[in-house]
C-alpha cells in the first residue's frame, strides 16, 4: 500500500485517475500554483503559520469523542466521533481554507473566489477572507441558496458577494463551472479555492495535504484513547475532502478498513442518486479523470441528494483509484437513512449532524454486525446540522414560517 501514499504522480494521476483537462488559459495558473506549493509545503515559516492558525484561530486539535449511548445502542464495536463539528465555521472545511488562503497569499493574489454546495466552503472561505481582508466571491447553484439560505446569510455577513448560479441543475456542479469561468476571466489576480479533493492537478493533493491534519490527529489520538489505530473509518463521501483527510494517513496500514459513504437518493435503482462511486463510469469532469454519473453517450446527468455538500455528480480522482486498488470500499444511503440517523444521533448524543455527516452515521445500521465489542470504529463528524435545520424541517412535514 505504500505506493498510494506516493501519489499523485509527476503528472497529478492516481493510478488512471486524475490530471490537467482544463484550457490553455488555465495551465499556467496550475503551474505557477504547483509550484508556489512545492515550494512553500516544507518552508518552516509556511507551516508554523498554517499551525497557528489551525489551533489559534480554527480551534484544533478536534476531539475524538466516545459516543457512549451510540455504542450501546448498536451493542457492538465501540464507536468514536472525530468532531470536525466544533472546528470555526462548524465543518472540516476552513483546514483547508486555511492552507489556500496563505498559498494565495503568497502568490500576490488579492481576489478570492471558491465554489460551494452546503455552504460550508463558502462560509470557510469567506470567514478566511475576511480576516485577511480579501475580496471574495462565492458561486453556489441556485437551488442550493434556497436550501442552505442560512449558509448565504453567513457568507453575506462576512462581506462576501454570492453568485447564485441558474444553470443546470442549478447544484455544486453548475456553480464550479461559474467559478472556474470566473478564474479564466480573471486569472491574474485571482485565486480559486476549490473545495474538495476535485479539479484539475494540483488541487486534489492541495486540498488533501491541508485537511490530512484530521487523519494525522486521529493517529495519535487513537493510541492514545485506545492504544492502537481503529479497526474502520467511515466518512461521507461527495467530492470526498473529509473522507480524504481523515483516510489519507491510514492508507499505508492495511489493518485498518476506509469506509466511504455516497448519497443513494432516492435510491441507486431509481437513478435519482449521486453516488458514481456505486453506480457511475470513469469520466472528464471539471478537469479532471474519476467516477461520474453519466449516460450511454458520456453525458453528465442529474443528480439527487438531501445534502447538498453530497449532491454532485462526480468524485475525487484519489477515491476513485482506492476503489480501484480495493483499499477502500463505498456504500450508498438513501435520504431517508440519511434523515433518520440525523434524528438518532441528536437524540442519543446531543449532537446534530449535518446531512452530509448522516449519511456516515447511516452506515452503521449496515455495518455494526461487521464488528466485534472490542473493535473500535471511527466515524469522521464533518460538519454540524445548524445549517440544514429548515430542510429536515421541510423532510418532517413541519413548517418554521
Amino acid at each position: 500500500m505504500d505506493n498510494l501514499r506516493d501519489l499523485p504522480n509527476s503528472d497529478g494521476f492516481f493510478g488512471n485517475y486524475g490530471g490537467k483537462f482544463v484550457p490553455e488559459t488555465l495551465m499556467f495558473a496550475l503551474k505557477e500554483l504547483e509550484d508556489t506549493y512545492d515550494q512553500l509545503k516544507s518552508d518552516p515559516d509556511f507551516l508554523k503559520q498554517i499551525d497557528q492558525d489551525l489551533c489559534h484561530f480554527v480551534g484544533r486539535p478536534s476531539p475524538l469523542y466516545f459516543a457512549d449511548r451510540l455504542t450501546k445502542h448498536y451493542d457492538g464495536p465501540n464507536i468514536w466521533l472525530k468532531r470536525e463539528d466544533l472546528n470555526h465555521t462548524g465543518a472540516h472545511k476552513i483546514n483547508n481554507t486555511v492552507g489556500q488562503i496563505l498559498l494565495a497569499k503568497a502568490m500576490g493574489k488579492k481576489r478570492i473566489i471558491a465554489e460551494t454546495g452546503a455552504g460550508q466552503h463558502g462560509v470557510a472561505t469567506a470567514t478566511v477572507a475576511a480576516r485577511l481582508g480579501l475580496e471574495c466571491h462565492i458561486y453556489m447553484g441556485a437551488a442550493d441558496v434556497q436550501r442552505q439560505s442560512l449558509n448565504v446569510y453567513r457568507i453575506k455577513l462576512l462581506g462576501a458577494e454570492v453568485h447564485a448560479v441558474d444553470s443546470g441543475t442549478a447544484t455544486l456542479k453548475d456553480a464550479l463551472n461559474e467559478a472556474m469561468r470566473d478564474w479564466v476571466t480573471n486569472i491574474d489576480d485571482t485565486y480559486y479555492i476549490i473545495g474538495s479533493v476535485t479539479g484539475p492537478h494540483p488541487y486534489p493533493m492541495i486540498v488533501r495535504d491541508f485537511n490530512s491534519i484530521v487523519g494525522r490527529e486521529l493517529r495519535d489520538q487513537s493510541i492514545e484513547h485506545f492504544n492502537a489505530f481503529p479497526e474502520a473509518i467511515i466518512a461521507c463521501v461527495g467530492g470526498g475532502s473529509n473522507a480524504m483527510g481523515i483516510f489519507y494517513p491510514f492508507v499505508s496500514d492495511p489493518e485498518v478498513q476506509l469506509i466511504g459513504v455516497e448519497a443513494a437518493g432516492s435510491g441507486i435503482e431509481t437513478g435519482k442518486h449521486a453516488a458514481p462511486l456505486n453506480d457511475g463510469h470513469p469520466g472528464i469532469l471539471h478537469g479532471a479523470k474519476s467516477y461520474l454519473m453519466q449516460d450511454e453517450n458520456g453525458q453528465v446527468i442529474d443528480t439527487h441528494s438531501v445534502s447538498a455538500g453530497l449532491d454532485y455528480p462526480g468524485v475525487g480522482p484519489e477515491h476513485s483509484n482506492l476503489k480501484d486498488s480495493g483499499r477502500a470500499i463505498y456504500l450508498a444511503v438513501n435520504d431517508k437513512e440519511a434523515l433518520d440517523a440525523f434524528h438518532m444521533v441528536t437524540r442519543l448524543e446531543g449532537i446534530m449532524p449535518a446531512l452530509e455527516t448522516a449519511h456516515a452515521f447511516a452506515a452503521l445500521d449496515h455495518l455494526s454486525g461487521k464488528f466485534n465489542k472490542k473493535d473500535n470504529i471511527v466515524i469522521n463528524v464533518s460538519g454540524r446540522g445548524d445549517k440544514d435545520i429548515n430542510t429536515v424541517a421541510t423532510m418532517d412535514g413541519i413548517s418554521l414560517d
